[in-house]
């Protein structure tokens, strides 16, 4: 039986076409995908090809040469499971996308997102920006009673964003700052103060973003600009933040999260900057300071929480701009990858048209 997915093949080659529906493989669940989002590599890697970074793993982290169907942030209905599945036909999931081999040293460990055999649905694989999609069901998480599937269809974003947070390693009482308020640093911010009770400065260009992190809990916002250091330090204390998140990756940000920080505090790299940036190592050794990353999500501590956290809060509200049909990816993949989405766009497979789209979340 065919079905419609969107096909990526290369930069700006992004084609919705009719494809054969997957056959569910062992220890896998058919879905009925019902929300499918993209995200800041979908848009990187179509508006200039694949980003493979291949060291360490035995499956690059990024797409193969293609044709492959995107889409690794989706949720959906149970079609078809196996015989001992946890799961029956008819429950709503949603999907971590990455997936893990359970029994390396990383998993081991309890880092699946660092699975020497690590792959993700829509990125190495036939994804869920299509109406069917097949996934292991250690990826599953069940979407909570009452929890609507426009919010739910941020899980996976979300479930990144907590992960970040707990890579951050901000405790109760410290003062942080979050260097972005893109739709990546807004889910960071809501990661943050979901886990922490914290003081959190938002850094960025006066606008909506900082208006919209006021309204995600920060304690308070800072226009970016030349006098942005003297406002945070005048916030936290001359001495620097407990801890600071750079979540941009825009050019001389990480130098920057060095002049905030405090002696022995720690900086949390989030934002991939597009080119090598050069990094003051003096500071960061005479000074003591911790310099942490954080990729992706481990789907069994992050998922099930950022199901939580959407039931909970008004994230979903803030950051969905709409549901559309899966005609809409590419030029919405546009806008994107040329900054002009401020929030998170989701897509129904199973609506063909403008006008068959479901409504947004604000509508709902």
């Amino acid at each position: 039986m065919p079905m419609k997915a969107a096909i990526y093949y290369g930069d700006h080659d992004v084609r919705v076409a009719d494809v054969p529906t997957p056959v569910r493989g062992e220890g896998e669940a058919l879905i009925k995908v019902l929300r499918s989002g993209m995200c800041g590599t979908d848009a990187t890697e179509w508006k200039a090809g694949p980003i493979i970074f291949p060291i360490g793993h035995e499956h690059p982290v990024s797409h193969h040469s293609g044709p492959m169907i995107l889409g690794h942030e989706f949720v959906g209905e149970i079609v078809e499971a196996g015989p001992d599945s946890r799961f029956a036909v008819g429950d709503l999931v949603a999907s971590g996308a990455g997936i893990s081999c359970g029994h390396c040293a990383r998993c081991l460990e309890g880092r699946t997102n660092l699975c020497l055999k690590y792959y993700t649905l829509g990125l190495n694989i036939d994804g869920g920006m299509a109406e069917y999609v097949s996934c292991p069901e250690r990826a599953l998480v069940e979407i909570p009673a009452g929890l609507s599937l426009d919010r739910a269809g941020l899980a996976q974003p979300l479930a990144v964003g907590l992960h970040a947070a707990r890579r951050s390693g901000a405790t109760d009482g410290d003062t942080v700052v979050i260097i972005g308020a893109g739709a990546i640093g807004s889910f960071v911010l809501a990661g943050v103060t979901a886990l922490a009770e914290v003081d959190v400065s938002v850094i960025d260009f006066p606008g909506t973003r900082l208006e919209r992190a006021l309204r995600l809990g920060a304690t308070r916002v800072i226009p970016a600009g030349p006098d942005a250091r003297a406002a945070v330090l005048g916030a936290v204390g001359p001495r620097g933040a407990d801890v600071v998140i750079e979540a941009s990756g825009a050019p001389g940000q990480l130098n920057n999260a060095i002049s905030l920080v405090r002696n022995g505090g720690t900086i949390l790299q989030v934002g991939l900057p597009s080119a090598q940036q050069p990094v003051d190592i003096h500071a960061l050794v005479m000074r003591e300071i911790t310099v942490r990353t954080t990729l992706a999500h481990v789907c069994g501590d992050d998922l099930g929480p950022a199901l939580d956290v959407l039931a909970t809060t008004n994230i979903g509200t803030e950051l969905l701009e709409g549901v559309l049909p899966l005609d809409d990816l590419a030029a919405q993949l546009e806008r994107l990858a040329t900054g002009k989405l401020e929030g998170k766009v989701l897509f129904d497979p199973g609506a063909s048209t403008q006008t068959d789209s479901t409504k947004t979340v604000m509508e709902k």
